[in-house]
């Protein structure tokens, strides 16, 4: 549901958007539809409305793998006033078990309502509704026999948007409007800002310098603790394809605390922060979106090989490259999308290769044109990527896809900062690609399991 028109490229997009701490095991089907549920029970609670009984009808991609990305247990749980946010991981078999258990649920916390899911989760496997490939419909019954009904779509990076609703435009006169990666480099000729500075600036608008810097801070925590958090487990991953969790055991079969000397041994520790990362986005654990969750282990890895391996790595190169990646990603939000159920994995990992590249470029001295040709490459050699989740699971081959988009963003930056920042290819060109690609890709390779490994690889 992208804006074609120049006013949709010029939309105030905030690193909030970019970067929001929730659940596995995705954005789209997990945070979004649990988003567009707490949103639909306020609504209710708001109106003083008393349903007798609320359903819910998952349509297209939702449907097709929404059991595998824990769309209903999501909704469920929204539903019943859950946030994504605010929610703890470890408590939620037991809330899910109670209300399924009991045939009931408290809406919104506060409404108790019976709730039989077999009659109130509807699968709508063959039907896609015309406005996006992620919708869902809510209703609400009343005594009267009257009906409360909302439609949400799912866009992606777990934003919702409800059908009738226009994509928000925050209409804020930015310091530095861009829409468009050229723009940046010519505000940055012109200012003599870094496009990190530049999306510091703008943040300005919505908050002092200092709270932005705070929030990435924040959000370079949480994507540490999963990585800390993923290193330490065990066992198979919920679902039934019986993944085994391996980021532990490979941690313990490297040598030292850190990468030696051995510079494939680098890329084995960065494959293992990936990998650490998308096994707790598996399992629904604590993640930061970025841009989504099924791609949540690039730019982690690559900011934990900033940290790790570059002499005088600090925190303010950690918001620099925070910033930058915003920056990449909100061209992507503002020019395409980032919904595998539009783009395929393109828009996923091909993205975040794309945002960590440019991030990393940055941190690494590079100029405001390096920065640019780091980010086009790392999406160049992810176009027509397709998004093909064998059991509608976010498991294979994402979880060793993040490890590849990884491993892809740091070369793409050395490779970009070898040159002076002239290339043939803009960023700009290749993110319209990777939309046009989108689009001529057929539906079964974008996030339904209905093509690609889903189908010619038997489930064991």
């Amino acid at each position: 549901m992208r804006q074609n028109d120049s006013e949709g490229f010029r939309r105030a997009i905030s690193i909030t958007e970019m970067f929001t701490i929730g659940i596995g095991p995705s954005s789209s089907h997990t945070v979004g539809p649990m988003r567009a549920a707490h949103d639909f029970a306020s609504a209710i609670l708001e109106s003083g409305a008393s349903p007798t009984r609320v359903t819910c009808e998952l349509f297209g991609s939702l449907a097709l793998t929404g059991r595998g990305h824990a769309t209903d247990s999501a909704t469920i749980l929204g539903l019943a006033g859950w946030e994504p946010e605010r929610i703890d991981p470890d408590a939620i078999p037991g809330l899910l078990a109670e209300i399924r258990d009991a045939g009931r649920m408290m809406l919104g916390g506060k409404i108790d309502l019976p709730f039989a899911e077999r009659r109130d989760m509807l699968f709508r496997k063959r039907k896609f509704l015309p406005e996006h490939p992620n919708g869902m419909t809510l209703t609400a019954s009343l005594p009267d026999g009257s009906t409360m009904v909302e439609t949400y779509f799912s866009i992606g990076g777990g934003a919702i948007l409800r059908r009738g609703a226009q994509v928000a435009q925050h209409n804020i006169a930015l310091p530095h409007m861009f829409a468009s990666a050229a723009d940046l480099l010519d505000i940055g000729d012109a200012t003599g800002l870094s496009i990190a500075q530049i999306i510091r600036t703008n943040e300005s608008v919505w908050r002092t310098a200092e709270e932005s810097d705070a929030f990435l801070d924040t959000v370079r925590d949480a994507m540490m603790a999963c990585i800390d958090r993923g290193l330490t487990q065990s066992g198979v991953l919920p679902g039934g394809l019986n993944v085994p969790r391996r980021a532990a055991a490979l941690q313990n079969s490297l040598t030292g605390a850190r990468p030696g000397r051995n510079p494939a041994e680098v890329f084995e520790w960065v494959s293992l922060w990936a990998l650490s990362v998308n096994e707790e986005n598996a399992a629904g654990g604590r993640v930061v979106t970025a841009p989504t969750n099924g791609a949540a282990g690039v730019i982690p890895a690559v900011l934990k090989f900033y940290e790790t391996l570059i002499d005088g790595a600090d925190a303010a190169g950690v918001r620099t490259f925070l910033y930058t990646a915003a920056a990449i990603g909100m061209l992507y939000k503002k020019r395409a999308s980032i919904s595998a159920a539009e783009m395929g994995c393109q828009g996923e990992v091909g993205v975040a290769c794309s945002m960590a590249a440019g991030a990393l470029a940055a941190v690494l001295g590079g100029t405001n044109s390096q920065i640019e040709n780091a980010a086009e490459i790392g999406m160049e050699h992810n176009l027509g990527l397709t998004c093909d989740p064998i059991g509608g699971l976010v498991q294979i081959p994402c979880i060793e896809r993040n490890t590849m988009g990884a491993v892809k963003a740091i070369n793409a930056a050395y490779l970009a900062l070898r040159g002076d920042g002239r290339h043939f290819v803009s960023l700009d060109s290749v993110i319209e690609t990777m939309r046009q690609t989108g689009q001529d890709m057929r539906s079964k390779y974008k996030e339904t399991s209905l093509g690609g490994l889903a189908v010619n690889v038997v489930e064991c």
